[in-house]
């Protein structure tokens, strides 16, 4: 099932929160309105807001509040992008050249801000403390997920451990609060709101440990960004982490290399993490999370809904882009 069909369910409250953040996007300030339109024209694929809204009716839930908050997820998610691009140099995204690209640096930092805060505005303006604290929380997780990334870059000596924190931290956390948050609005239990916070983190971090599958076997054009741009970056992902820990001396040297400089023969890292199965060994990981997320939905009632958020466990680790 691909992202459209899954979301058909709450099609009309996608088109409400997509209402909510061109509405909010407004500013006197004429460059924030110009990266505002460009960043939402870019499209992507408004997971988070959409799990936030899924797991709210998938509890019952039959208000509008949801529209914000899933809206405040997706402000969160892209100045987080808006921050990385900047932060990574990078010049593409979602097969567009990146804000920072077109408008410069500092533009994209200071839009970045704007949105965090105007995310905390229509957070107090949802009148939900929980939910505030939930956001709040997260975006400082977040934020710490960046710097633990910073640290990362350039270093061939990353564990698995340290580069699954950052994943938790930097990708997952944003899955984990969209997902609670839209059972505190649907008027969870606590047993419930805990599982939906769980089912968030394990599907937020399938769905980075795919994105790392793709950076090293899609093409460019499938995943509107350069492949291998991970590699460029001098960033340890998993597949390359799992070719030094059970590759030979030679292969072992190559990533460090890769990895220390972010230059390197492409061709020999790929043929180094085919003949050490890291890409298989990393889909294992993500499908080993995927499950973790399906168990965690067993506590709420059946319905179209609940079957979604089940096929998004699929989704996210049978997608190619």
């Amino acid at each position: 099932m691909n992202l459209p069909e899954l979301i058909a369910p709450i099609a009309d409250d996608m088109k409400a929160v997509d209402a909510v953040i061109r509405a909010r996007l407004d500013s006197e300030v004429v460059l924030i309105r110009t990266i505002g339109d460009y960043i939402v024209g870019a499209g992507g694929k408004r997971m988070r807001p959409a799990l936030l809204l899924i797991m709210a009716k998938a509890l019952g839930y039959q208000g509008t509040n949801h529209h914000l908050l899933a809206a405040v997820v997706e402000f969160i998610h892209t100045a987080t992008l808006l921050h990385d691009d900047v932060v990574d140099e990078s010049d593409l995204r979602r097969g567009r050249s990146t804000a920072n690209a077109v408008f410069g640096n500092a533009a994209s930092v200071l839009v970045g801000d704007y949105l965090y805060s105007r995310s905390f505005e229509m957070m107090v303006e949802s009148n939900s403390m929980p939910a505030m604290s939930v956001l709040s929380a997260a975006t400082t997780v977040i934020a710490e997920g960046e710097v633990l990334q910073l640290l990362n870059v350039h270093d061939p000596d990353v564990s698995m451990e340290r580069y699954l924190q950052v994943v938790r931290y930097k990708t997952a956390k944003l899955f984990e609060a969209a997902t609670e948050v839209g059972a505190i609005v649907g008027g969870a239990t606590t047993a419930q709101q805990a599982a939906a916070a769980a089912y968030g983190r394990h599907i937020g971090t399938a769905f980075q440990l795919i994105d790392d599958v793709l950076d090293y076997s899609g093409d460019a054009d499938a995943l509107g960004k350069n492949v291998g741009d991970d590699l460029r970056e001098g960033k340890p992902t998993l597949p390359l982490i799992r070719v030094m820990e059970v590759g030979s001396a030679a292969q072992k040297q190559l990533i460090q290399d890769a990895i220390r400089t972010g230059e390197a023969d492409f061709s020999a890292v790929a043929r180094a993490i085919q003949d050490t199965e890291a890409l298989d060994y990393t889909r294992v990981a993500a499908t080993a999370e995927a499950e973790l997320a399906r168990e965690a939905l067993q506590g709420l009632p059946i319905s179209v809904h609940q079957e979604s958020l089940l096929e998004f466990c699929s989704f996210a680790i049978e997608r190619d882009r």
